[in-house]
């Protein structure tokens, strides 16, 4: 059994009794933490605020419309920082939106924090040089003039700073945190020299992440150049002609399936050596093991939440025992070098597996086997991550949501087969990009150790 006792006058003042929120680790960091130099968040915030702060429910309906379609302002939501992407699957607001919403427009530098949901996750907004607004569910954070967000940002990220944010959460499903919660977060002020050591790391850090993203989209453009895809523009014609022997051959009748936008991509892929997915690739389904079976530790669960065209993401992760991990893992762990590919939810993401893992795949994704070196596996990931492939699912998802990706279309995906020696330079372009993301978590790594360090030793 685990307990604490406490005393009636350490409640005073306090909105939580429950147990939970008592728990002898708490305590004990709570009690390592006021030893040491240290201010309320809150006491270092020139600005707490959120969406509703701009109005009401009603008023925000009346004034904000969210679009899928490129507009004025990007507007950030948590899976967008998540998974390092603004630019594809993102939001926007018009420009008398953003306008609107001046109480949360975002410049960079700021800290996002997580209301609902995955709440208390904590994310370090990147300056993207555009027009930025703050989504739902979150909180944005502009620390004063004399503060430092990039150590702020690393010791609300480590493990101290997460344990403590963790406390704060409160209810079952969904978990929530509110402001006053956030406002009362402890910091350890550690000396300049160290805050500025820990900066200059953020910063470095922050520029191989600008790396990882310059050279995926170089090896990208190399892509849509060489099959004349490079200033493509959907095309959004309300009419088709097509031949009955189509319609037989797709076994489709609808008008989403025909659409000319489809029709151009697929006829550029077919004048380059075209094969189908399911003939450079063996593919093998993940396996789905019930909630129930979620722990907090143990072996990796692949989910599709976990997937990015940059790796499996580790917020929010889901374990499996030893027991149940041993005797799924012949046939649903994957090996150095497959290609992990989703189907559901958010079908189309395609990662090539750097090392081998100890985990399992889930039923919402594939694994993906090269069958001969006829194509790079990275090559092969670019085109499925590309316009390519996620409008060959969009095709085949009838023009709705795609919320599944049948196997069987998934083996008639068209992939161009560009020559060895392209494909070899795209190849580099992406490795080079992963070891700059793999430089850059390491730099990360090495800033919240030396916070971690510096609690520890005082």
């Amino acid at each position: 059994m685990s307990f604490s006792i406490i005393q009636k006058s350490q409640l005073e003042g306090a909105s939580r009794i429950d147990a939970e929120y008592y728990q002898p680790d708490y305590l004990e960091l709570k009690k390592r933490i006021t030893k040491l130099d240290y201010i309320n968040f809150g006491d270092a915030m020139d600005i707490l605020t959120d969406y509703h702060a701009n109005g009401s429910y009603e008023i925000l309906k009346e004034n904000v419309r969210i679009s899928e379609e490129s507009d004025f302002a990007l507007m950030i939501r948590t899976v967008d920082l998540e998974n390092d992407n603004f630019d594809k699957n993102v939001r926007y607001v018009s420009e008398s939106a953003y306008n609107f919403l001046k109480k949360t427009q975002v410049f960079g530098g700021e800290i996002i924090v997580n209301k609902i949901g995955n709440a208390g996750f904590v994310y370090l907004m990147p300056k993207l040089g555009r027009k930025v607004s703050l989504g739902m569910n979150q909180f944005m954070i502009r620390l004063k003039s004399n503060f430092n967000s990039n150590y702020f940002y690393v010791f609300l990220t480590c493990k101290y700073g997460k344990k403590i944010i963790e406390q704060l959460v409160s209810g079952a499903v969904p978990q929530s945190i509110d402001k006053d919660s956030v406002r009362s977060i402890k910091i350890p002020i550690f000396s300049k020299d160290l805050q500025n050591e820990v900066d200059g790391l953020i910063n470095r850090c922050n520029d191989f992440k600008k790396e990882t993203f310059d050279l995926y989209k170089q090896a990208e453009r190399i892509l849509l150049e060489e099959l004349g895809l490079k200033d493509y523009e959907k095309i959004e014609s309300l009419s088709a002609i097509i031949n009955l022997s189509e319609v037989e051959d797709s076994k489709r009748i609808d008008a989403e399936y025909f659409q000319a936008k489809y029709k151009i991509i697929l006829e550029k892929i077919q004048k380059n050596n075209a094969r189908k997915l399911g003939d450079l690739v063996s593919i093998k389904k993940g396996i789905e093991v019930g909630a129930e079976e979620y722990q907090e530790e143990g072996k990796i669960f692949i989910r599709v939440s976990s997937m990015t065209k940059f790796g499996i993401v580790e917020s929010d992760q889901k374990y499996l025992n030893d027991k149940l991990y041993e005797k799924l893992k012949k046939d649903f762990e994957p090996k150095k070098g497959e290609i992990l590919l989703t189907k559901d939810a958010t079908p189309g993401i395609a990662y090539v597996l750097k090392h081998d893992i100890q985990g399992i795949i889930s039923g919402g994704t594939l694994r993906l086997k090269l069958k001969d070196n006829e194509v790079e596996g990275e090559y092969l990931a670019l085109c499925l991550n590309s316009f390519l492939g996620q409008m060959q699912a969009e095709r085949d998802s009838g023009g709705s949501v795609i919320a599944h990706w049948k196997p069987e279309q998934i083996k008639n995906v068209l992939i161009p087969i560009l020559p060895k020696e392209t494909q070899e330079k795209i190849s580099d372009l992406i490795k080079q990009s992963f070891e700059a993301r793999k430089k850059s978590k390491e730099l990360l790594e090495e800033a919240k150790r030396k916070v971690e360090y510096m609690i520890e030793k005082k």
